[in-house]
C-alpha cells in the first residue's frame, strides 16, 4: 500500500480543510495517509485577535505535529502552506529548513511530491510559491508530480503547478467545486505515481 503524508500549516484554516480533503481522497485512492500539521512558531498572544487563526489553532495545537520522520515513511508527500510574499509561510520554512540533517543522509530523495497553497488574492504569489517550493524539492532529489493539465478539470482551477485557494479578502471563502475537484485529481494522480515508482 502506497503511503501517503501531507504535510502542511494552515493559518486561518484553509490549508488545514485542503489537507482533510486531500487525506480523504488518497485514503479513496488506495493509500494510507498521514495527516500532520506544522506547528505554529508565532506566540497565540500575537494573532488573538484573528478570530480564525486563534480557531485554527485551538483545533489542531494537540493533533501530532510534522516531523522529517513522516517524510522519511512516506512514498508521496504533499505539501501545503499559505503564500507571504509570494513565497511559503515562515513556520513552514522553519520546518523545511530543520530537514538539513536527513537530506544530507538522502532519506528525501526519490520520493513523489506535490504542492498545494492558498492566499487573499487571485494573483496573490500562489504560482511563485509553488514553484519556490518545488526547487527545493530538487535539492531533495524528490520526484515532481504536479498535476499539469493532466485532466480536463485542470482547466476549471487553472493551477498546472499544484492547487491554489483564493480565501478572497475576509478571509471567508470556501472551497469551491472546482479547487476541490484539482485537490481529488492530484491526491490520486501522485499515489498512483508513488506506486508505480515503488512497482
Amino acid at each position: 500500500m502506497t503511503k501517503l503524508a501531507v504535510i502542511y500549516y494552515s493559518a486561518t484554516g484553509h490549508g488545514t480543510k485542503m489537507a482533510e480533503h486531500l487525506a480523504k481522497a488518497g485514503e479513496r485512492a488506495g493509500a494510507e495517509v498521514k495527516v500532520r500539521h506544522i506547528a505554529e512558531t508565532r506566540n497565540p498572544q500575537a494573532f488573538a485577535e484573528n478570530p480564525a487563526w486563534s480557531a485554527n489553532y485551538q483545533a489542531t495545537k494537540d493533533l501530532p505535529a510534522a516531523t522529517g520522520d513522516d517524510i522519511v515513511w512516506a512514498d508521496a508527500v504533499i505539501f501545503g502552506s499559505p503564500t507571504r510574499f509570494a513565497s511559503t509561510a515562515s513556520p513552514f520554512q522553519t520546518f523545511m529548513d530543520s530537514l538539513g540533517g536527513l537530506w544530507a543522509q538522502g532519506k528525501l530523495a526519490d520520493k513523489a511530491y506535490a504542492c498545494y497553497t492558498s492566499s487573499q488574492t487571485t494573483h496573490g504569489g500562489q504560482e511563485t510559491t509553488l514553484v519556490g517550493l518545488y526547487i527545493s524539492l530538487m535539492h531533495f532529489g524528490g520526484v515532481l508530480v504536479p498535476p499539469g493539465y493532466t485532466d480536463g478539470l485542470k482547466f476549471a482551477d487553472g493551477n498546472p503547478y499544484g492547487v491554489s485557494h483564493v480565501t478572497g479578502p475576509d478571509n471567508q471563502n470556501d472551497l469551491d467545486d472546482a479547487t476541490l475537484a484539482a485537490l481529488d485529481h492530484m491526491a490520486t494522480r501522485i499515489v498512483t505515481v508513488a506506486a508505480k515508482l515503488a512497482a
